[in-house]
């Protein structure tokens, strides 16, 4: 699954209902998905971590969504050419 198509999937899934949430709403389920996620980096559970690196990545996608950004297109755009800062692959100024 590509980063675009994860993105409409979540989409299909959530967006109706995360649409009348608003964003507001969604902001801060999504704060609240990188709290547990935090929570199971401390702890050390891989597979909590790999459920809670889900969550975190459903949350910002339909954020995304209802900010009509395209996850696919900003990284690229930001990140395509390595270091935003330097343009290095790996990054060399440190930033």
């Amino acid at each position: 699954m590509t980063l675009a198509d994860a993105q409409q999937h979540i989409e299909a899934i959530y967006r109706e209902r995360d649409a009348a949430r608003g964003m507001a709403g969604n902001v801060q389920w999504f704060v609240e998905e990188v709290g547990e996620l935090s929570r199971a980096l401390r702890q050390g559970d891989a597979a909590a971590q790999r459920e809670e690196f889900a969550d975190v990545f459903a949350w910002l996608s339909i954020l995304a969504s209802l900010a009509g950004v395209r996850l696919d297109e900003a990284v690229a755009a930001r990140y395509g050419a390595g270091c935003p800062k330097c343009r290095t692959l790996p990054c060399r100024c440190g930033a």
